[in-house]
């Protein structure tokens, strides 16, 4: 084998499986190249190294690949290095065939990892056995009116790395798509990693992409838990059950997974009808639009939401986006007893009969004022008309955006503020609003966010008892307040990316100037004076090597550096003055950090900028934690649970992505050499 094939085929995990050598939660293992009373060694799964941080150890200095890796252990040249590399990874071939194909990833150019789907596939068919052999699985699944022959649905009872079954690959395999993440250490055997399974006790269905191959899993609560009750595997992709047929003429969308399974078990809907289940009420995802504008041949859409508040606003703003996909079809809606959703209804009435006799009863859903000659629902076409005629009869008022930390708005109804500025993503709108009834002069103060219409109707109610004023107006004020603040958040945004862009941007002349000094001989000497002539002086060779790591915060693979020393030797005046060295939109420097704060920042905030921290010293547990986290693996993602007052919308998901440049300063007496 090739030394190219040998990397794309052996994997560092399957290295560290064959040398029996497990990494403990923070990926840190005894380095097995010298005496190690402390891990020392650092593994790297996402670029397939390991690094030694002792300078003890006779790979110090040095970015371990797999064949360095096995060159060092072995303790031989690289020729016998590349031969056991061969055996190794023939080794696992044929154990890999016996149990388990490892998942393959591909880069993209967003750089997220992406498992195959015959990983996912192969788990699903897992998960799909487990119902056989459950009990409680059957039970819940009987009482919410399903049935596991007519569908396909699974059932996680997180025992699938346990005992005989537990294996590395698998393991590995489980931890990339994150159905296992690092959980402590195993109470029976403390040298062995534990792991904590996502969805555990949840009943699971797949999601499939274009090719109807398995692309993602949602897991769904079967001890109903009032907290949380939907899971999805992270960067979730997929549809359920399946993309619609390209000669799809009628299609049904349902507000939520269980509720499609539903309708799937009905032969007499299913012949004439495509199904497909949004994520909730807020769930209708740019991979539905994608689907749905691709069907040439449809003619009617028929949004099966539940009777609630929230069903009936997620109706009318989800027509309102179909409509403007398909300008030609028609779109109808189904009218639900009230408080019921399509899978209540099935536990309590024969399914053929009730369903067929609501799809049959369906009525045309239209925004239009004039009246309409075909048939349209009472409820909800009264609802819009008269919201469009409040909208109609409010004059049209403009932001005031002279101070940035207290924006105003205007109208006939109130005043309304908006405190502390504005979000800086456009993934939500949360802010302190203040309201004020300019006849009294009373004021009610909330945070909100306005992309979540529950809440907007919830406080307008509020404030409407409170300050004496029309519900329905405060309403159409501040769904226009909330297009004002985004085309403001848009404008803003677009203007700093505007500016920043001249600072990037060489003239031809300058570029010339630094390509012939680039070419120049010794170019690493000539940039060390360069950096003596600014001041930097006494540090000569940590100036230099300090400078290198820092410009390749510009490159797609980082550098990383840790500069230790005695206290008072300089550390943090050299970190300061190298830093400045770099133009000063692309540096972040920080002193401290709190726990969570590293997940507040935008999603690609840290793309090709250059991180440094002041001193690690003294940093929480969870802060050096989520720290190195994002420094090994480049991203952070956190999955945060929201209580919610309908069973539907699915758990929130919030990635930070960043391929990292950082320093840290640490404070030692012990280390007087600069690494």
């Amino acid at each position: 084998m090739e030394i190219q094939d040998i990397k794309s085929r052996l994997t560092l995990a399957t290295v560290l499986s064959y040398y029996n050598l497990k990494p403990d939660k923070n990926l840190r293992l005894h380095c097995p190249f010298h005496e190690d009373k402390t891990p020392s060694l650092q593994v790297y799964y996402k670029t397939h190294t390991a690094y030694c941080f002792s300078s003890n150890c006779k790979t110090h200095g040095k970015s371990l690949d797999v064949i360095d890796f096995v060159l060092h252990k072995e303790n031989t040249d690289k020729h016998n290095a590349l031969l056991k590399c061969t055996e190794i990874s023939h080794y696992f071939e044929g154990k890999i065939n016996r149990q388990q194909k490892p998942i393959e990833v591909n880069q993209s150019s967003e750089n997220k990892w992406v498992p195959t789907v015959g990983f996912l596939q192969n788990m699903f068919t897992y998960f799909k056995n487990a119902v056989h052999n459950s009990k409680p699985a059957q039970e819940y699944i009987k009482s919410r009116g399903l049935d596991a022959v007519k569908i396909e649905v699974g059932y996680n009872t997180a025992q699938f790395h346990h005992g005989a079954r537990r294996d590395e690959i698998l393991i590995n395999n489980c931890v990339a798509v994150g159905l296992l993440s690092p959980w402590g250490v195993n109470n029976r055997k403390p040298d062995e990693q534990a792991y904590k399974a996502f969805g555990k006790e949840c009943i699971v269905f797949a999601l499939r992409n274009p090719a109807n191959e398995v692309t993602g899993l949602y897991f769904r609560s079967s001890t109903n838990n009032t907290d949380q009750r939907h899971f999805y595997l992270k960067e979730r992709s997929g549809l359920y059950p399946a993309y619609p047929k390209h000669e799809t003429k009628k299609l049904i969308l349902t507000e939520s997974i269980i509720d499609a399974a539903t309708i799937l078990q009905v032969p007499a809907i299913t012949s004439h009808y495509s199904i497909l289940a949004l994520y909730g009420t807020n769930g209708l995802t740019d991979e539905h639009l994608k689907a749905i504008e691709k069907l040439k041949e449809l003619e009617e859409i028929i949004l099966w939401l539940n009777a609630d508040d929230a069903g009936n606003a997620a109706t009318s703003k989800h027509t309102a986006t179909l409509q403007a996909l398909h300008t030609h079809i028609r779109i109808t809606c189904i009218q639900m007893p009230t408080g019921e959703d399509i899978n209540s209804l099935a536990q309590t009435h024969s399914e053929e009969q009730i369903f067929t006799d609501l799809l049959n009863n369906r009525k045309v859903f239209s925004f239009s004022t004039e009246k309409e000659k075909t048939e349209t629902a009472p409820g909800a076409k009264l609802l819009i008309d008269k919201t469009i005629e409040i909208i109609k009869q409010h004059p049209t008022h403009e932001l005031n955006t002279s101070n940035p930390y207290k924006l105003s708005y205007t109208t006939d109804t109130a005043v309304y503020y908006i405190q502390g500025g504005l979000p800086k993503t456009t993934d939500n709108l949360k802010i302190m609003l203040v309201i004020e009834n300019p006849q009294t002069g009373f004021k009610a103060r909330n945070k909100i966010d306005l992309y979540e219409d529950k809440q907007v109707e919830r406080l307008c109610k509020e404030v409407a008892e409170k300050l004496s004023l029309r519900k329905d107006l405060l309403e159409a004020d501040l769904y226009r307040l909330t297009d004002l603040l985004e085309n403001h958040i848009q404008k803003e945004l677009q203007q700093n990316n505007e500016e920043g862009k001249p600072l990037q941007v060489l003239t031809v002349k300058e570029r010339q100037e630094y390509e012939s000094f680039a070419r120049k001989p010794k170019l690493i000497k000539r940039l060390n004076e360069l950096l003596g002539q600014t001041g930097i002086v006494g540090e000569d060779r940590n100036r230099i090597f300090l400078l290198i790591i820092a410009i390749s915060h510009k490159m797609q693979e980082t550098l990383h550096a840790l500069i230790q020393g005695s206290s008072g030797s300089g550390k943090t005046r050299l970190l300061k003055q190298v830093s400045d060295c770099m133009p000063k939109e692309n540096v972040t420097k920080l002193t401290r950090l709190s726990d969570k704060v590293l997940y507040n920042f935008p999603e690609n905030y840290f793309i090709n900028r250059l991180l440094c921290l002041e001193d690690i010293d003294g940093l929480s547990e969870e802060a050096e934690f989520t720290f190195r986290e994002l420094q090994s693996n480049g991203e952070l993602n956190s999955a945060t649970s929201i209580k919610l007052d309908n069973d539907r919308s699915p758990v929130a998901r919030k990635p930070l992505k960043a391929l990292l440049h950082h320093w840290h300063v640490q404070h030692t007496e012990r280390f007087t050499k600069t690494i």
